[in-house]
């Protein structure tokens, strides 16, 4: 083992925390600074350094940009059009009063495929105060389901931005990532939401904050039927599995085995699904052209931001690759005969626990693991399962370094050890939870 090859990883890894958790340095300039600093002291020489941070990030922007960009037009014109509300109020009047808890997790479970977790926590937390203002009981009973839901599949199942990095630097399958983060998302979502909450309700009451107890939520004019938002969240998950499975039943040659991957590629798929929200919320939520233009333009704001990023850990894990730092790390994990996934876990875990943010963390995580992965190639599917075994990592332990902390803190009035007592506990079930089930599935990969 090259010993300063050594070194250098341990330094790139802590100058990456202590710009993030320190200095307070934006995640994209902070990866930045990392891998240039790493290719430096690697040995390569300034030109290389340079080449490698070019050909990292735009061969993972070529394939992120466009999906990540895809989905938050997708999730804001679902927004704006009142459909994330008719998701929930009608799996609500489905499962009716006595499972009110699971209908919650189930919502935040579809809500969270097509927005992020903190507008489409914001959007339905009205809902919550609604529900606990008639029945009397704790808010927790109804809100730790909901935010277990969205908490899940927003680590969990593309084309939430988390999983697709973590996909793209690992070269995984999302077709393989969707069905396997749905499999142990499910598990996670029915003990860290709905069996968690009632127990923890019992023990810690919240009642709603003052100025929201006369508050519900209201619908401010027409909007989709579930049917029709159902089905736009749903499509691109169902072309993208078509395009996954279909080789296991039609012979290589076959025109109808070109089309189904045609249409089951990302970038078609979510077009695709894009495009039908659109025409949906003109026909049927009296939204204008210029509106929707609008609509899509706020929806590419917060996406921006999470591209860059994404790119930068593109970047950084090109240099640990190009310096052979990557290299010299995947042959001390392979010789310790380490799990890929237990590392994976492990890495992200880490890294989510130092410095707060679950997006820093997953791509840090496969960063690191992609090197190891060039010498211990496994199969597609367990790479998708292990896209699932890094976002489990990067979702435990939320405290008070993390944004999403004090968002649901400040949401559900809550102190600083109740949030601890509650959503922290529920995230770090998910966490364990969801490395169980991938070590449980991988038995049978």
């Amino acid at each position: 083992m090259d010993l300063s090859l050594f070194l250098v990883a341990g330094a790139g890894i802590s100058l990456l925390l202590f710009l993030v958790m320190a200095l307070r340095v934006p995640a994209f300039l902070a990866l930045l600074i990392t891998s240039l600093c790493v290719g430096l002291l690697s040995g390569l020489q300034p030109e290389q350094v340079i080449d490698s941070v070019k050909t990292g990030m735009g061969g993972t922007l070529g394939f992120v940009a466009i999906v990540v960009g895809l989905g938050a037009i997708l999730g804001q014109i679902l927004e704006s059009s009142g459909g994330i509300e008719r998701i929930a109020d009608s799996l609500i009047g489905t499962f009716g009063p006595e499972k009110t808890q699971w209908s919650l997790g189930l919502t935040g479970f579809i809500v969270a495929i097509p927005v992020f977790f903190d507008v489409a926590f914001i959007i339905l937390a009205p809902l919550l105060y609604g529900l606990a203002n008639r029945s009397g009981r704790s808010l927790l009973y109804y809100a730790i389901p909901l935010l277990a839901g969205l908490a899940i599949t927003h680590s969990f199942i593309p084309p939430t931005p988390g999983p697709i990095a973590v996909a793209e630097l690992i070269n995984a399958d999302l077709g393989w990532v969707i069905l396997f983060g749905t499999l142990t998302g499910i598990p996670a979502m029915i003990i860290a939401g709905p069996w968690f909450g009632q127990y923890i309700a019992k023990r810690i009451f919240i009642e709603v904050p003052e100025a929201h107890r006369s508050q519900a939520m209201e619908s401010s004019g027409p909007s989709p039927s579930f049917v029709w938002v159902a089905s736009i969240i749903l499509l691109p998950l169902l072309l993208i599995m078509l395009a996954t499975t279909a080789p296991f039943v039609l012979d290589d040659t076959s025109t109808l085995l070109s089309a189904i991957r045609f249409l089951g590629h990302p970038f078609v798929a979510l077009t695709i699904a894009t495009i039908f929200a659109l025409l949906i919320a003109h026909k049927k939520c009296d939204l204008s052209t210029g509106s929707l233009l609008k609509i899509a333009n706020k929806g590419l704001e917060p996406a921006g931001v999470v591209i860059l990023i994404t790119g930068a850990g593109g970047a950084f894990k090109q240099v640990l690759i190009d310096s052979g730092v990557g290299q010299m790390l995947a042959s001390v994990f392979i010789e310790a005969q380490f799990s890929v996934f237990i590392l994976g876990f492990l890495i992200a875990a880490i890294t989510r626990i130092a410095q707060g943010s679950a997006t820093v963390a997953m791509i840090t995580g496969a960063g690191l693991m992609a090197p190891i992965l060039q010498l211990q190639p496994i199969s597609a599917p367990s790479l998708g399962l292990l896209v699932i075994a890094i976002s489990s990592g990067a979702t435990i332990r939320s405290h008070v370094n993390d944004s999403g902390f004090w968002l649901v803190s400040r949401y559900l009035g809550m102190s600083e050890k109740n949030t601890l007592q509650t959503w922290t506990v529920m995230t770090t079930l998910i966490s364990l939870i969801g490395l169980a089930s991938c070590l449980l599935i991988s038995l049978f990969l």
